[in-house]
């Protein structure tokens, strides 16, 4: 819909409301499949029309002025809340309720609304919208991906399970830099002889999951500095072009 509204003359950018839970995986998904260098920017709230200093009609304002801004042009899908604007590949939930819960930890915000002006002064460096290869006009489904949490003595019954439901890839959030548990890595690595992408991402909520000797022999796939949630959604993007991992990795080098 957003790439239909887009390809009108008459339509200069888009506002999308949201709620805040998953608002940064849509953000996301977006950012991979929209087609277009005009702004697309995702708005929420994390305090109800009801309360006392409501903060939704100033983000939605915000993000009105970020859409019509020809600063906002080929910088792939924004999240704006709380005066910020972030991108969508690096902005993240980091609060359960504070205003400020959306941030960008390792690289920063792209910019800011102060004062009425809409001011940019980072840019992401990463494939988006216009340069992505994913295109979803003609799909109607995504391929199953499940996110599997490791924590202290897991076992691999979870593994077995997401392969049996029919899961086409799994994600891992690992402890540290994507670490398993010995059972864990035993279920990850017979799920990839039955076809199933493995994908390392790590539940510590910042930082880069490394690709090691040991990844390449496993057939793993490392889900760079993207948080398990986004990962996800970049591996049902992948699936619908490949299967092989080295190719998946490449995917998540680049997006």
């Amino acid at each position: 819909r957003i790439n239909t509204l887009l390809a009108s003359k008459d339509v200069d950018g888009i506002v999308v409301t949201h709620g805040t839970d998953t608002l940064e995986e849509t953000a996301y998904f977006l950012n991979l499949v929209v087609k277009s260098e005009k702004p697309v920017v995702i708005v929420g709230s994390m305090r109800p029309a009801t309360a006392i200093s409501a903060d939704g009609p100033l983000n939605l304002y915000n993000a009105v002025e970020i859409a019509s801004s020809k600063e906002a042009k080929n910088k792939g899908v924004l999240v704006t809340l709380n005066d910020r604007i972030g991108a969508a590949r690096y902005i993240t939930k980091t609060n359960t309720t504070a205003t400020d819960t959306f941030k960008s930890p390792e690289q920063g915000y792209v910019g800011e609304v102060a004062g009425g002006k809409v001011l940019f002064y980072n840019e992401p460096t990463r494939k988006h919208t216009t340069k992505s290869i994913f295109n979803v006009s003609k799909l109607d489904k995504l391929p199953q991906v499940d996110i599997l949490y490791t924590y202290q003595n897991d076992n691999r019954y979870l593994y077995d399970a997401a392969v049996k439901a029919g899961a086409k890839g799994i994600v891992v959030a690992g402890s540290g830099n994507g670490s398993m548990s010995d059972a864990a890595l035993s279920g990850a690595k017979d799920a990839v002889k039955k076809g199933v992408i493995i994908t390392k991402s790590s539940r510590a909520g910042n930082g880069t999951v490394t690709h090691e000797a040991s990844d390449d022999k496993d057939k793993f796939v490392t889900s760079d500095s993207l948080n398990p949630q986004k990962a996800r959604i970049l591996l049902m993007l992948a699936l619908t072009k490949t299967k092989d991992p080295k190719k998946i990795q490449e995917y998540f080098n680049e997006y």
